[in-house]
């Protein structure tokens, strides 16, 4: 099998990012660092590589976009590693829409890269966490690379 014969073979991973994630690297980069959302890309592709992954990172403001992903996720059969950013702790209509993607038998890892209950109080409460496989949250851009390492490993069962 040809190289791209078993890059074409591995299962693909959609990324999901939620709102201001398109400002890494410039926003409060005390809290999220400096690194931009071209560089959590490009470690995750190569993170998702050596796992044998396609990864396919996607970032939008807009919270119907992001429902729209994970409608897609569930048709082609893609486990999801969500970062639903602000969404996280108000929105239903992206909880309900990523309860779907378990109950269609995909992992949903739920990702924050810094950790929300060490934050202001409002960030505590995720709608997210009881509709996902698990969360990992606080570890930097290495939260998205324990999330697909997770995947992986569900994949193999």
């Amino acid at each position: 099998m040809t190289a791209a014969e078993q890059a074409s073979a591995a299962p693909t991973v959609l990324v999901l990012n939620g709102p201001n994630l398109g400002r890494l690297g410039a926003r409060t980069p005390e809290v999220y660092g400096t690194a931009s959302l071209d560089d959590l890309t490009r470690e995750l592709r190569t993170a998702g590589a050596r796992l044998d992954l396609q990864v396919d990172v996607r970032q939008s403001d807009d919270e119907a976009e992001l429902i729209g992903w994970l409608f897609e996720a569930i048709e082609r059969r893609c486990p999801v590693v969500l970062n639903p950013a602000a969404f996280t702790h108000y929105s239903y209509a992206l909880a309900d829409a990523a309860v779907q993607v378990p109950e269609a038998g995909l992992p949903l890892v739920e990702v924050h890269i810094s950790n929300p209950a060490g934050r202001e109080r409002f960030r505590h409460r995720s709608v997210i966490s009881a509709v996902a496989t698990g969360t990992i949250a606080g570890f930097g851009f290495d939260s998205y690379v324990l999330a697909l390492d997770a995947i992986a490993r569900l994949q193999r069962r």
